[in-house]
Order: C-alpha cells, then structure tokens, then sequence
C-alpha cells in the first residue's frame, strides 16, 4: 500500500543545510519580521507567511529555484511549501523549523551577522 501524502515532503535541518550549500536550493525563512531579525540561518531568503498569504510574490533571489522553507517549529513552512507548490513551486518544508536546526548545531545569525537567538 502507498503512504497517502498530504503535501509537499519534509526535510531534516542537516539535509535542508546541505541542499542549500550544495544543492543551489534557496532556504525561505517564512518567520514575522521580529522572529527573522533575532536569528535566521545564514545565506537565507526572507519572505513572511503573511506576505505570502496576501499575494506576495518571492524574492528575485528564490525565483525558479528549489525551495526550503522554513519558519519557527514547522507548521508555518509547511503551509507556505504547500502554497508555494500549489503555485508551481518546487518545495519541501523544514521538519521542526529554525528550533530543530538550532538544536541539529547548525548556525543561527541575527540582522548583523551576530550569534543570533531563535524568537
């Protein structure tokens, strides 16, 4: 029998990191303006749900890219994969989000560059 999948896949923090280091694909923080200013992961694209939901198209940088969206714990992504494939979108989602990569050792910067906290 076949597994019935109701979205996009997800993805581990460590393969999300590597598929945007090796990979080409674009990491979509999709976290409220404050969350991204405290800590975001390196070399990642901004664009809130919110923005998203409103219509919002995605930064030059993420256009006709893969894409791994992430936000706090999971669920936020996990609806912007499913909007963004919906869309036409090549999308996975961050299983845990920025407190699972955290967690996973991987690097956290604030709007400076700065060790940077998850919000």
């Amino acid at each position: 029998m076949f597994p019935f999948r109701r979205g996009p896949a997800r993805v581990l923090p460590a393969d999300a990191h590597r598929r945007a280091r090796h990979e080409g694909a674009v990491l979509l923080d999709v976290r409220e303006p404050a969350e991204w200013a405290a800590g975001h992961a390196p070399g990642a694209v901004h664009t809130p749900l919110s923005a998203l939901l409103a219509g919002a198209g995605l930064p030059s940088a993420a256009r006709g890219r893969p894409l791994i969206v992430i936000c706090r714990s999971g669920h936020r992504s996990q609806r912007a994969a499913r909007l963004l494939t919906e869309r036409g979108a090549a999308a996975v989602d961050v299983k845990g989000g920025m407190n699972a990569w955290a967690a996973a050792g991987l690097p956290v910067v604030d709007d400076r560059g700065n060790n940077g906290s998850i919000a």
